[in-house]
This record gives C-alpha cells, sequence and structure tokens, in this order.
C-alpha cells in the first residue's frame, strides 16, 4: 500500500515522482533546490537589468552585423571594411563590460549562499573561471581581432577554417570560456543570483550558435563558389 504525501512539507519540501506504470509515487527532496532559488529575487532591478545587458549584447552584434552584410552601411560610413569592423568591436568590448559591470551589481544586491564561503568553493571558482580566460583569450590570438568580431560579415574572410587549440577542444571557444568566467566568479561570490545569471548567459549564447552558425557557413559556401567560378 502507497504512504500518502506527507503533511507537513517544512522544514523539507517534496515533490510527488511517479517510477512506473502502476507503482507507488515517492517524494522527491527538492528542499536544496528551494532553498537556492530562495536567495535569489527575480525582481530586483539590478538582477534585471543584467537579465536584459546579457540578453541584448548578442541580439545586438547579430542585428547590426547583419544589417552590414546586407547594405554594406557601416563600410560605407567609416571609409573601409576593416574600420567599420574595428569600431563594432570596440562598442561590443564596451558593452561586454557594461554586462560583466551589471552581473557584479547583480550579485552584490543578492545574499550569499550559506555554507559556500569556503575556500575551496572560492579557489574552484578561481580555476573555472581561470579556464574560460585561457579559452578567451586563446581563441582571440588565433582569429584575430577581425575573425573575433565578425569581420565575415564585413566581408573581410579568412583564409581557412581554425582548428589549432582551443578551437581543436571545443566549438565557439570564446562563448564557452565566457561563460566559464561567469560561473568561476559566480562561485567565488558564493552567489545563487549569479548563477543562475550565468545560465541566462549560456541560454544566449547557445541562442547566438543556432543563429550565426548557418549564416557564417553560408558566407564561406558563397566564397567558394566564387573561387571555383573564376
Amino acid at each position: 500500500m502507497c504512504p500518502g504525501p506527507p503533511q507537513k512539507l517544512f522544514p523539507r519540501t517534496f515533490l510527488w515522482a511517479r517510477r512506473g506504470a502502476g507503482a507507488c509515487e515517492e517524494p522527491v527532496d527538492v528542499a536544496a533546490m528551494v532553498r537556492l532559488f530562495g536567495y535569489v529575487d527575480v525582481t530586483d532591478t539590478a538582477f534585471i537589468v543584467a537579465v536584459l545587458s546579457i540578453a541584448f549584447n548578442p541580439l545586438f552584434w547579430n542585428v547590426v552585423a547583419r544589417w552590414e552584410h546586407k547594405t554594406r552601411a557601416l563600410s560605407q560610413v567609416f571609409g573601409s571594411a576593416r574600420a567599420a569592423c574595428y569600431c563594432l568591436g570596440a562598442v561590443i568590448l564596451l558593452l561586454n563590460c557594461v554586462r560583466s559591470h551589471c552581473f557584479t551589481e547583480a550579485m552584490k544586491s543578492q545574499p550569499r549562499l550559506e555554507g559556500w564561503d569556503y575556500h575551496w568553493t572560492y579557489y574552484s571558482g578561481l580555476a573555472i573561471s581561470a579556464v574560460g580566460t585561457l579559452f578567451v583569450i586563446s581563441s582571440f590570438s588565433a582569429l584575430g581581432f577581425t575573425g573575433t568580431f565578425l569581420g565575415d560579415y564585413f566581408g573581410i574572410l579568412m583564409e581557412e577554417k581554425v582548428t589549432s587549440f582551443p578551437f581543436s577542444v571545443l566549438d565557439n571557444p570564446m562563448y564557452w570560456g565566457s561563460t566559464a568566467i561567469y560561473l568561476g566568479w559566480s562561485l567565488m561570490h558564493a552567489s545563487p543570483a549569479g548563477l543562475l545569471l550565468t545560465a541566462v548567459v549560456a541560454i544566449s549564447y547557445t541562442i547566438a550558435v543556432l543563429y550565426e552558425g548557418p549564416f557564417t557557413e553560408e558566407i564561406y559556401r558563397q566564397k567558394q563558389k566564387g573561387v571555383k567560378s573564376k
């Protein structure tokens, strides 16, 4: 005979899950999850601003870069494709600084997670941030400025696909390196709000990859067709 749901849900919180057809329902302890999100106030102004800044950045550079690819308007304004690309890259870097500031302010405005203020948590976060920084710097070194900041949308195409480190380890290392930096930063600050914002960063980059990947591949496909037709 299956036991009924517990009458008292506190101090522990339960969800009831069915293991299979005809099986008894068993309680699943979600107290840790409830406790974690209990530290995050998603209505806090600083948190909302951080979410908006995270979502805005990839939207901005994709919209502007596609507009440039279609119209060449920025190249005309700045006199050359390279100058326009450097200008957009500078704006993206500035927006990334704003995003990082908003991320940090959101963490400061919300409580730290009790029990996470230990050396192992801090140093784990520091190590994750260091790995993320390595991916970001090595990716920039392999691609160069124009390769990193959407130069292909300006007609500044690379001769061949980059396959050296960190691209030999994973795709889109700049994005995932940045995500790792935010994850490490959140752990170093024992911040549940930071962890949730890191998830938003990962989601925004995942959407950006799905949006950018096919378009960039088409740019290089057109380049190859042009070379073969000559």
